[in-house]
């Protein structure tokens, strides 16, 4: 009998041993401005257990949840240096559990590290779909959807490996930053290739590669001097979440009551989030709603839930060395959570650059989700937001170069749109493109490449970080309307062995690429050099029979661009832009290296454009 006993004490010691299955996060730094850390701690009944510090770091909290699988552990590390401290869980007076903690050493310089600004250009990458470095990790035995190239919303194989391996053919382009689609594990069983639907907030999903492979990412970026913007979601979990399938509390999230796994659909009307007059069932169902039903609606009211999420980007900023957020959905989020979440942040890193996705079509309505931006104040609010994305001139440039001139068509809608300017109020930090993979691709709207030419020269020389797509620098095209997402998601060609194009390299491209590429690799190569087009003043004028002129300048340098959108060559009288061009009289056209007089008169050809350094 003795010796079942103690057979079966053992046991049981083994079985309440293995109860504490994660800490998260599972590391942290030393030195944060901010001296909270919120461990969350998860396992089989373990609400009875106590936790405890060794090396003097102070437990300031633990909280218990509705459901006894988790703790909430408020340590202070005020003070705590570089170590691997102990933590211990007791049963009483018994220690069953020891995790060792490791406090790392901050890189130097790391709360002020820079960021992307308007000297910069991104390229956006669907990982996925951009190149196969390791066909190894294409179907992992833990993920549920196995690649299948043969779906076009299926798993294709992409993967870090093969983002690397073509870093100096961005380069060479003349990108500076990397913006991918989110690469953390998403393990719905189909569709999931997009990565929206985050199943494990601090695992790199394996299809991809390691949470080491990313770190890589960042590390060969950094040796190329490029940076590295991490897609940051924060409104929506994937159902596949282990967090989601055994809530910490219910207000975790948002549950609709009597409705199927809580689900309700949001009726996507951002501007409840302001509207003085908006009912607050209509906002609630905006900011409640789920943006799918594999997409659990996050509770961002929830303190804990901006703590986690908080926490969460700080350590990939930490751990990755990243450069940037780009935040998916941002206007969808619970307006004062997502604030505290963007101020956790950028209070910790002051450089820190990050733009949300607010998808709207009025630059006010824009305009107040940026930081300090005066039309928020009105009402008290303040999102901490830097940067938004410049929805109204993506909208513009999907329609310009199929009109002619008129009160409000043609190029008049560029010249509107940048007449709002005023609204912003940090207008060089919004990011400007002409499309992205929510989108048609700009090259199926406008098959002719000198249409692609016109929106690059406006992109690349207006206020702003511009954002190209990956595959429009060699002509991709793809209609959402006739193929759903898998058409503007399409495989770049060479990124797959056996692949019959292959378009990463010269030889490789044809003809007809080598003609997108060459002249998007000498634009943004040029534009590195230039200071008046990253921080520069603009100066426009309203555009006459479909041509736009204006000028970015600050006190040492000028650049005169003309954008002829009409089927006829103008004839422009430079009488009329001598605020613009004030003493100087020549220009050198950066795409054709010629110099042209501007004493008198211009002359620009049909469907082209000019891009003049002022001499």
């Amino acid at each position: 009998m003795k010796k079942i006993i103690t057979l079966s004490a053992i046991v049981c010691s083994a079985i309440f041993y293995t109860q504490v299955q994660k800490v998260e996060p599972a590391f942290w730094w030393s030195g944060m401005k901010n001296p909270e850390l919120q461990l969350l701690v998860y396992g089989k009944d373990i609400q009875n257990l106590q936790p405890e510090f060794s090396g003097g770091i102070k437990i300031k909290e633990v909280k218990k949840v509705e459901n006894p699988n988790y703790l909430f552990v408020t340590i202070d590390t005020n003070g705590v240096q570089p170590q691997k401290a102990k933590l211990n869980f007791k049963n009483g007076n018994k220690t069953v559990k020891t995790i060792h903690y490791e406090f790392k050493q901050r890189q130097q310089n790391s709360a002020n590290r820079d960021s992307y600004t308007s000297s910069d250009v991104m390229y956006l990458i669907m990982p996925d779909r951009f190149a196969n470095g390791n066909p190894k990790n294409d179907s992992t035995p833990d993920t549920a959807e196995k690649v299948d190239r043969s779906k076009t919303g299926g798993r294709h194989g992409g993967d870090i490996a093969g983002i690397v391996k073509n870093l100096d053919y961005l380069q060479e382009l003349g990108i500076t930053t990397l913006w991918n689609t989110p690469l953390l594990e998403d393990n719905e069983p189909g569709f999931s290739y997009h990565g929206y639907a985050q199943s494990d907030y601090y695992k790199i999903d394996p299809r991809y590669g390691t949470n080491d492979d990313f770190k890589n990412l960042a590390d060969e970026l950094h040796k190329r001097k490029m940076k590295l913007v991490m897609d940051y979601v924060t409104n929506h979990w994937g159902s596949k979440s282990w967090i989601i399938k055994d809530l910490p509390s219910k207000d975790w999230i948002h549950y609709w009551e009597g409705q199927e796994n809580g689900f309700k659909r949001s009726n996507y009307k951002m501007t409840t989030q302001f509207d003085i007059n908006a009912s607050k069932v209509d906002a609630a169902d905006c900011m409640d709603g789920w943006f799918d039903t594999t997409m659990p609606d996050m509770n961002q009211s929830n303190p804990m839930v901006v703590t986690y999420m908080a926490q969460n980007a700080i350590w990939w900023i930490e751990y990755a060395g990243l450069d940037g957020f780009r935040v998916d959905t941002y206007s969808y989020n619970d307006k004062k959570g997502i604030a505290d979440w963007t101020k956790k942040i950028t209070d910790e890193y002051p450089k820190f650059n990050i733009v949300g996705e607010v998808w709207m079509h009025d630059q006010a309505q824009m305009s107040y989700w940026q930081k300090d931006s005066k039309i928020a104040a009105i009402e008290g609010y303040n999102s901490y937001l830097p940067s938004v994305m410049d929805f109204t001139l993506h909208d513009a440039l999907g329609q310009v170069f199929r009109e002619d001139s008129g009160w409000d068509s043609g190029m008049q809608r560029v010249y509107d749109n940048f007449a709002n300017d005023f609204l912003y109020p940090d207008i060089n930090n919004i990011l400007v493109f002409a499309e992205n993979h929510d989108t048609n691709r700009f090259n199926q709207i406008f098959p002719d490449v000198k249409d692609y030419k016109l929106a690059m020269s406006l992109i690349l020389t207006v206020r702003g970080i511009p954002q190209l797509y990956y595959g429009s620098e060699i002509g991709m095209a793809g209609d959402k309307n006739n193929g759903g997402d898998g058409e503007i998601r399409k495989d770049f060609p060479g990124g797959w062995a056996g692949d019959a194009n292959n378009a990463f390299t010269k030889s490789g491209r044809t003809a007809s690429q080598n003609e997108y590429f060459d002249y998007t690799k000498k634009l943004l190569n040029w534009r590195k050099t230039n200071e008046a087009v990253h921080f520069g003043k603009t100066l426009h004028y309203i555009p006459n029979n479909n041509v736009y002129v204006y000028f970015r300048y600050t006190d040492s340098k000028r650049v005169m661009v003309v954008i002829n959108n009409n089927k006829e060559t103008q004839n422009l009288d430079l009488k009329r832009f001598s605020e613009g061009l004030k003493d100087f009289t020549k220009g050198k056209d950066i795409i054709s290296d010629k110099d042209f007089d501007l004493k008198t008169n211009l002359s620009v050809p049909a469907k082209s454009s000019l891009i003049l350094e002022l001499k």
